[in-house]
Parts: structure tokens; C-alpha cells; sequence
């Protein structure tokens, strides 16, 4: 089983030490003639399968089309000269004056796996007025949709592995989740074996790097959300001296351990979920899911009980589980704006019908409603596994059981039993937590929101710390969900926009309500 809403990931000393090594820590990327190549941008096709399906992106406000192109990398970084493999991108062009036009703003969504040329025009009104100073650019990472996507298991093959119990209560039940976790893994090592080692985020940072050369920029101007926020971090380091002007959104703690941040978000998700059942409850009509806040949480509680024992009809043939419903109550608890679906979802599925947080679990595992799956699992496991040291087994995770259900009684074994994705990977992890320290680097950036359930608060702070005195701007959002920019928080989306407009920098410690 993946690591459930697995938003960051960690571990790179050891990769940036092999980097230094055999590459050389430049302010270059050292990537020989293909600083040089030509990107030939055309009409962006309809997305694949891999990055999710779905139409071509609509037509840009007033007018205009969105272009993708292929940017050639090396497929290894310690071989900058040798074989390469094609990265996804996708660009809308500014809308303002020439003489205006600041450069590229490269946007990463997180995931990671998340394919970039399908979220930027998902979100494209949400950045216009970013766009009449800057290119709007993002990609697929190394690994993800139809940058030489990491492949494992089918369509078939993965409905099965998600129906599979991910929080295994008998020594029977235990085995089966290592055996098939062993399954996925192994698949994806046959089908995958040559780009695996090669999808490190010290790797995607050193493409963020080619990616500035090649579109003509001579700093990297970044807006970086959940796991992109840890990429920025890393690229940072790694090219001090090429930041321009970067911004962190929903922040990942880089200071810890696969196990630390699981147990964080453990504790981010519950304080969602509190969150949830408080508003419901506070509301002048009736709480259609319980009286008091607590009453709501025993319900969802009794709900997933009964589940393990007895799914409820899904989207047919597939059932509601125990594991599913877990996954769509979660899924709801990124955005405020989620909550109304996740309230109808439980209602009916108090009452035998499970098709509402049926389509939540499907949304947060990349299905599409033909069945189809994106990469992301696939990526998602790829890169964490590549970038995480740690390595954890059943007997580690029933140690740490109390401390996690301590933590979140409805997510507690969900997440920790998540830790266990990187089961007998081919590639070994690179370091317990990725190095973020950029002496030197232009100002960045860093938002944090208060109630953010994936990458919790205090990661914002940790961030700030980590990037070195007088490099991180924190700046808190208190509000609901996932990221704050998003969130279309007046006071937030003018703070980074003066920033990356007007290159004007916010009085550290600064709060949007």
C-alpha cells in the first residue's frame, strides 16, 4: 500500500554529497550542449493516461493557447553527456507588455507525482494576474505522466491494490499487506528498472536548473505547493545563486524523518477533521452527521469499524472499504471547500451507499471514472522511496501503533502502516531528510497555513530555520485546507503577488486571517 496522502519526501544528504562528487556543486547545471537545445512549443495535446486523462486545456482568459513542448535531460545527472530522456512542459505565454515580462514563473504542485501539465490550466484563472509579468510554465517531473513515467501495475491490477486492508489488525492480515506491497514493488521494478534510480529530487532540481537555461532565464523564478515546496528547498541549495524570486506554499518540514512527518500529518489530519465536525455543528441549520463534534467523530469512527467487517456497495463491482473510505474522508479534508461532499458522502453511506466517498478515495489515487489510473501512485512511491534511507517493517510499525493512535485516533494506523510503501524497493533511499540550506540565496518566500492537515503549520517555521538566516519570509495564513494561495485569501494572494510582481518583501512574521 502507498503512504497514504504522502505529500512530502524526505532524505537527500547522501544524493547531494554523490552530486557533489561526480557533478560538481556549480551554479550550473553541467549539462553540456543541452543548455542550448530549442524547445519547439505547439498546442498542448489532450492529457494521457498517465497524467490523468481529460480534454485539452481550455483557452487562456482572453484568448490565447496553451503551448507544451519537450525539454531534453540527461537521464543520470553523474553523466550529463549520456543518455537522455524527454521532460514535459507546458507554458502560457505573459499576457502583459514586452517590456514588462519578468521572465518564467515554474510552478510544481506536489505530489509528488502530480503531473504539472495538467494542474497549471486546472488552475490558470487562479494565476492571471501573475501571468501579465511572467510565462506561466510547469512540468512533469522525471517519473510522472509523460516524462518517462514510472509504470508498475495495470488498471486491474491496481483496483486490487487499493481494495486491499492498509490497516492490518491479525498477524493473516499483516502478511497479506507486506506480500502485495512486495507485489506492487516488484512490479514496478520490471516494468521501471532503467529510470528508478534517476528519480531523486535532487534530480528533478537539477532539471529545474536546465529548464531555467533553456527558457533564457538567468535566475529561477518558483512557485512551489506541498512537495514543491520541499523541490524549491532543494533546488535552493543546490543553486544558491540562481534564485530568484520563490515562493513555498502548504510546507513540508525538511528537518523530518519519513516517520516524523507521518506522524505529523496524523496529527494535521485529525486537527482537519476537528476542524470539520466543529463547523458542521456550530452552523444555525442541523448537523446532518451528528449533535456535538465528538458525536460526528464517533460516527465516522463506527462508520469505518463496520466497514472492516462489512463493505457497503461502491461504484460497482468495487466495494467501499474500510481502507477506501479512510481515503476519501481524508482527500476531503485538503480544501473547506471539500466539506460539503465529504458531510453528503457520510450520509449516505450511513445509510448503504458508498459511491460519494468512493469517488473521493478514487480522486486522491489518480482513477478516472473509465477506470483508468494516473501515475501518480506509481511516481509518488518512486520518488519517495528514492529519496527516504529509512526502511521500516511490520514489527517497527506495531511498536509505533500507540503513538500514532495517540496522535489521531481515526488516522493513526492508516498512516503508520503506510510507512511501510518502501518494502524491499530496488533503489536504496539517499538520506533521512532533505538538505534545504541556502546561504546566499535571494529571499524566499514561505507560507504557512494554520490548519493545513498534509503538511502541518509548523513545517513553515521548520523551513524558515532550515533555509539559513536571512533567506526564509514566513508568512501565516489562518485558515482551512491545503496551501493558502488557493484558498483565494484576499490579504494572502496580494502579499505573494507584490512579491512576485514587484519583488516586494513582506515584514517577516506577517499574518493573513
Amino acid at each position: 500500500m502507498p503512504k497514504p496522502i504522502r505529500i512530502r519526501a524526505a532524505a537527500l544528504t547522501t544524493a547531494l554529497v554523490l552530486s557533489c562528487l561526480t557533478a560538481g556543486c556549480s551554479d550550473g547545471a553541467g549539462s553540456g550542449d543541452l543548455t542550448t537545445q530549442k524547445l519547439d512549443w505547439k498546442a498542448c495535446p489532450a492529457p494521457d493516461e498517465a497524467e490523468g486523462g481529460g480534454g485539452i486545456p481550455s483557452p487562456l482568459p482572453g484568448g490565447g493557447a496553451w503551448q507544451c513542448a519537450t525539454m531534453k535531460a540527461p537521464l543520470d545527472w553523474s553523466k550529463p553527456k549520456g543518455a537522455t530522456i524527454g521532460l514535459a512542459l507546458i507554458r502560457a505565454k505573459s499576457s502583459g507588455a514586452a517590456d514588462d515580462r519578468i521572465g518564467s514563473l515554474i510552478f510544481n504542485f506536489g505530489g509528488p507525482g502530480g503531473s504539472g501539465v495538467t494542474t497549471l490550466p486546472a488552475f490558470g484563472e487562479d494565476y492571471a494576474a501573475l501571468r501579465t509579468r511572467y510565462d506561466l510554465v510547469s512540468f512533469d517531473p522525471r517519473g510522472v505522466g509523460r516524462s518517462d513515467p514510472v509504470e508498475c501495475e495495470n488498471d486491474e491490477q491496481l483496483d486490487d491494490y487499493f481494495q486491499q486492508d492498509a490497516t492490518p489488525e491479525t498477524r493473516a492480515e499483516r502478511t497479506q499487506l507486506i506480500n502485495r506491497t512486495r507485489q506492487f514493488n516488484a512490479a514496478c521494478e520490471k516494468n521501471s528498472k532503467t529510470v528508478l534510480p534517476h528519480v531523486r529530487t535532487t534530480d528533478a532540481a537539477r532539471d529545474m536548473d536546465l529548464m531555467r537555461q533553456v527558457l533564457g532565464d538567468r535566475q529561477l523564478h518558483y512557485f512551489g505547493i506541498s512537495y514543491g515546496t520541499e523541490l524549491g528547498g532543494v533546488y535552493a541549495h543546490l543553486f544558491p545563486k540562481k534564485v530568484g524570486r520563490a515562493v513555498l506554499d502548504g510546507v513540508i518540514d525538511p528537518t523530518q524523518d519519513p516517520e516524523q512527518s507521518s506522524l505529523g500529518q496524523a496529527k494535521g489530519f485529525q486537527l482537519a477533521l476537528d476542524n470539520f465536525a466543529e463547523d458542521c455543528t456550530s452552523k444555525t441549520t442541523e448537523c446532518p452527521i451528528g449533535d456535538t463534534p465528538q458525536d460526528v467523530k464517533n460516527r465516522i469512527a463506527k462508520l469505518l469499524t463496520d466497514l472492516d467487517r462489512k463493505p457497503i456497495p461502491g461504484i460497482l463491482p468495487r466495494q467501499l472499504t474500510q481502507t477506501a473510505a479512510t481515503n476519501g474522508i481524508a482527500q476531503s479534508l485538503y480544501s473547506k471547500d471539500f466539506w460539503e461532499y465529504l458531510t453528503e458522502g457520510l450520509e449516505e453511506a450511513y445509510d448503504g451507499d458508498g459511491k460519494i466517498l468512493m469517488l473521493l478515495s478514487d480522486s486522491m489515487n489518480g482513477r478516472s471514472q473509465n477506470g483508468e489510473y494516473s501515475n501518480i501512485t506509481a511516481a509518488n512511491i518512486a520518488i519517495n522511496c528514492a529519496d527516504e534511507k529509512p526502511r521500516y517493517d511490520a514489527d517497527y510499525v506495531l511498536r509505533k501503533l500507540p503513538e500514532f493512535r495517540a496522535a489521531s485516533p481515526l488516522f493513526g494506523d492508516y498512516l503508520a502502516w503506510g510507512m511501510v510503501s518502501c518494502t524491499d524497493w530496488a533503489v536504496p533511499g539517499a538520506a533521512d531528510h532533505p538538505d534545504v540550506s541556502a546561504p546566499g540565496s535571494a529571499p524566499i518566500l514561505v507560507v504557512g497555513n494554520t490548519g493545513d492537515p498534509a503538511t502541518p503549520y509548523e513545517g513553515a517555521r521548520k523551513m524558515v530555520d532550515a533555509l539559513g538566516k536571512g533567506v526564509g519570509i514566513e508568512l501565516t495564513y489562518k485558515g482551512q485546507g491545503h496551501g493558502a494561495y488557493d484558498s483565494k485569501n484576499k490579504c494572502v494572494q496580494s502579499t505573494v503577488n507584490d512579491y512576485l510582481l514587484q519583488g516586494r518583501t513582506p515584514k517577516a512574521g506577517s499574518v493573513c486571517t
